[in-house]
């Protein structure tokens, strides 16, 4: 086993979501290649007698493993399979210097090294591992997927390109060149300011409620699950962000480019009202282009959903349908 660093870890059940009498839960912690100590829940099954099939689980982008993860993670333990829901290096409970930043390589790597955590446990079945990637770590799961053949089966729900969202803006509406430049300009500056100085900024969570009425609802959308109704005091979106600098690196790098290439199975879902639609929609028709492989491509689209009802709206989240896509697929 890889040598991980000893964590303080909150031993009372912080979730933003009421404990299963269905399942197990303990805290497990596990290192990635770069020797960051990931913290991480794992729900059992009650009362498995064989080796199970697997799942590793993360998202959204600047929440921690007590909100959404960890509801997909116990939902899925529920209906039979050991899941695990883990912290981004950086955030969380995990581990990571300096706080509260995002790479694409190492939060690919992140869920990779829940892949070797989870191939070595001895309840389960290493040939059925699968992965739940949600909003911005729904791009890091098809970038998984890309790399890691151990990977089985992807479900990706209600997505971000975090690549393209930090290059282009959301909608695409700075996508340009120069407004690229200025961007990395204005970043660069901040950089040089924040080292003089020896800290770094943050570049603020969600609006605290209530949201001012002009604000796009997608803006509200975000307030009421993080700042409302799923607040967590670890949480980055529901307290004050990210690092200013956090997400420079992904400006430039493609982290879907290769995602035609994926030979196992992938579950896109998404809202049809989520202002985030069009990252699913677009990374589908990419998955699928020029592709020898879209006989296991799925692209599921949930009518009158918003981008947060794939967060906790048990009502509309299709556990069902991401049930029998794992059962179908490894």
């Amino acid at each position: 086993m890889m040598k991980t660093e000893e964590l303080k870890l909150a031993a009372e059940w912080d979730k933003t979501f009421p404990k299963s009498d269905k399942v197990e839960h303990k805290k497990v912690t596990f290192a990635n290649k770069y020797g960051i100590t990931l913290a991480a829940d794992m729900y059992m099954p009650g009362n498995a007698d064989a080796k199970l099939p697997a799942i590793a689980v993360s998202g959204p982008f600047g929440a921690v493993k007590e909100q959404c993860s960890g509801l997909y993670a116990q939902t899925m333990a529920e209906r039979g399979y050991l899941t695990l829901a883990f912290d981004p290096s950086f955030t969380g409970e995990s581990g990571g210097m300096p706080r509260y930043m995002a790479s694409p390589d190492i939060n690919t790597e992140d869920f990779m090294a829940a892949v070797d955590f989870l191939s070595v446990q001895d309840d389960v079945d290493a040939d059925r591992i699968g992965i739940i990637g949600i909003c911005g770590w729904g791009g890091m799961a098809l970038n998984t997927a890309a790399l890691d053949t151990r990977v089985k089966a992807t479900v990706v729900s209600t997505m971000y390109d975090m690549a393209r969202v930090n290059a282009n803006g959301y909608f695409d509406s700075e996508n340009s060149e120069e407004s690229r430049y200025q961007k990395k300009q204005a970043l660069n500056t901040l950089r040089t300011e924040e080292y003089k100085k020896g800290e770094y900024s943050r570049a603020g969570g969600c609006l605290p409620l209530p949201v001012p009425e002009d604000v796009p609802f997608y803006v509200k959308d975000y307030s009421e699950y993080y700042k409302g109704r799923c607040y967590h005091a670890r949480s980055l979106n529901s307290n004050d962000g990210w690092n200013s600098i956090g997400c420079q690196s992904f400006m430039n790098q493609p982290i879907l480019r290769y995602s035609n290439e994926i030979r196992s199975a992938v579950l896109i879902m998404h809202g049809e009202e989520a202002h985030s639609f069009y990252f699913g929609k677009d990374a589908y028709n990419a998955m699928t282009q020029d592709s020898k492989y879209t006989e296991n491509k799925e692209m599921m689209v949930i009518p009158g959903a918003v981008h947060t009802d794939l967060y906790d709206n048990l009502d509309v989240i299709p556990f069902d349908k991401m049930d029998d896509f794992f059962k179908r697929n490894m």
